[in-house]
């Protein structure tokens, strides 16, 4: 069984329909890129996987267990969270405090734990801290912990987001345009953060990304749509030579 199964997945907003009749599996500790031209589909496809869209129809599974409808708050206790193609920090907090803040559903003491400072609240919070902490060292983030975000760089602010994703201990997760604004150095180190998240926290990701260099680099498979429809799947070597991905980017009569 696949760890998410996508079958028949369309929605309709008035008439238009932006993902039609879409299907994708996602198996344990696979990496698989999501791709197309723009307008295609892509973040509609994350938007349904998450919640934040309802589906008109089809079924979306995560361990064999159907999360359409659910809350996205609910759908990432199934095991999916996500980055986002604009940059959704908390700006005003510290660095650490935007990764606890996907700590949330982890964290299991009452109101009246909190408002007594238990021990049940104090060992929850000094765990949650260690967890951040884990999650800032392996973005080599640790030094910048106490840092307001906002205080951040650009390419730093792209690795806390997937940091604070990561805090929600996901089975899946989903990178939607990871790369959008870093220059090339910062690209290759985040392919290797990636590639290091997929085969050492054994986390499987569904990446939608417009740098082919770095989605032929790292994917094992890809999936291509083009107006919501998918027009092509196969390993980085068939995509390239696909007449109709090559038609869809760069028109047919290419």
């Amino acid at each position: 069984m696949s760890l998410l199964e996508i079958n028949n997945l369309s929605v309709n907003f008035g008439g238009i329909k932006p993902v039609k009749n879409f299907d994708l599996t996602v198996n344990d500790n696979e990496l698989v890129g999501l791709i197309g031209p723009n307008g295609a589909g892509k973040t509609t496809v994350f938007n349904l996987l998450t919640g934040v869209y309802i589906p008109t129809e089809g079924s979306i599974e995560i361990d064999g267990e159907n999360i359409v409808g659910k809350k996205p708050y609910k759908i990432v206790e199934h095991g999916i969270t996500r980055t986002f193609q604009n940059i959704r920090l908390f700006k005003s907090m510290t660095v650490i405090d935007n990764v606890k803040t996907a700590c949330h559903h982890h964290m299991k003491y009452s109101a009246m734990d909190g408002i007594l400072r238990s021990k049940k609240y104090k060992d929850i919070e000094i765990a949650v801290e260690k967890e951040a902490y884990r999650l800032l060292e392996i973005f080599d983030m640790e030094d910048l912990a106490n840092e307001t975000s906002n205080n951040l760089p650009y390419g730093m602010q792209r690795k806390l987001e997937i940091a604070r994703a990561l805090a929600g201990k996901p089975k899946l997760l989903l990178l939607d345009e990871p790369a959008a604004g870093m220059n090339p150095n910062e690209t290759l180190e985040l392919m290797e953060t990636i590639k290091m998240i997929n085969e050492k926290l054994n986390v499987a990701i569904l990446l939608i990304e417009h740098d082919m260099s770095l989605v032929m680099g790292i994917c094992q498979r890809i999936v291509v749509i083009d107006y919501g429809k998918v027009i092509a799947r196969g390993t980085p070597k068939e995509i390239q030579s696909n007449k109709k991905v090559i038609g869809a980017y760069l028109g047919a009569g290419a």
